[in-house]
């Protein structure tokens, strides 16, 4: 039976209810094509695809969308030549691109986040998994020993941290990849009594200036800014292994991200 770009994708969303409005889309890529091999990544930035095309494969499996915005409601700014070139580089080589984001983030448990919590070996650690967070008590330490720790199971050359780093922390919780924002990672702290978070990103005056204020204030808390693709890379990696398994012969591939920025 031929396996086609349709039925990897049917199999993805199999036991998720239909969302409505979703950005997982099939752009570019003709559904009812052959699949001859899959990579999965974070984002579909300009290397992924040309390290894709170099493998093979003829179907790129991407969390992030390619054209920088969430949601894409207005054409490609005219004569842009990062969108042209990108969007003529995909038109010629042939290779499918399918964004598996809802549906992904709306599996339970989040398998981006389970991902997360396999890389650093925190699976039994976990107390609760909410719906936009984990949280989990480990043996006590401090804030900037966990951002240590994190550096050297993601193999990244930086965190950021905010608030007291010194703050002996065994209560944490654990936000994937923009959940850090204030309406999600506020409240954990005070609900569940956190010590740290641990998140990929979000709004910089929102949580990082709730845990200054806190710090100031005597009750001392931190946060750990770990970067998106950071804290969701590992669940793509994930997704790449079941991929493996479900379809055995196929070629199936991870293909890593560059870090974005650079400490100078």
């Amino acid at each position: 039976m031929t396996l086609t770009i349709r039925n990897v994708i049917e199999s993805l969303r199999s036991t998720v209810p239909p969302i409505e409005n979703t950005v997982d889309v099939l752009a570019p890529g003709d559904p009812d094509a052959e699949v001859r091999g899959i990579a999965t990544t974070f984002m579909a930035t300009r290397q992924v695809i040309d390290r894709a095309l170099a493998l093979g494969v003829n179907l790129l499996i991407s969390h992030e969308a390619a054209y920088y915005s969430h949601r894409l409601t207005k054409p490609f700014p005219d004569g842009d030549p990062v969108y042209r070139g990108k969007q003529e580089r995909l038109r010629e080589s042939g290779l499918a691109v399918y964004r598996h984001h809802d549906y992904c983030h709306r599996l339970e448990p989040d398998p981006i986040m389970t991902g997360l919590l396999r890389e650093l070996a925190w699976e039994a650690c976990v107390e609760e998994m909410l719906p936009a967070a984990a949280v989990l008590r480990i043996p006590e330490t401090s804030a900037s020993e966990v951002a240590e720790y994190v550096k050297a199971r993601l193999s990244i050359p930086y965190v950021r941290v905010a608030g007291d780093p010194d703050k002996a922390c065994s209560r944490i919780g654990v936000l994937v990849g923009y959940r850090g924002g204030g309406d999600n990672a506020i409240p954990l702290y005070r609900d569940k009594g956190l010590d740290l978070v641990i998140a990929g990103e979000g709004p910089e005056w929102e949580t990082p200036e709730y845990v200054r204020d806190s710090a100031y204030q005597g009750d001392s808390r931190a946060l750990l800014v770990i970067g998106h693709a950071e804290s969701e890379e590992p669940g793509m990696r994930d997704l790449a292994e079941r991929l493996r398994e479900s379809y055995p012969g196929l070629p199936v591939h991870f293909i890593p991200s560059e870090p974005v920025f650079r400490v100078m």
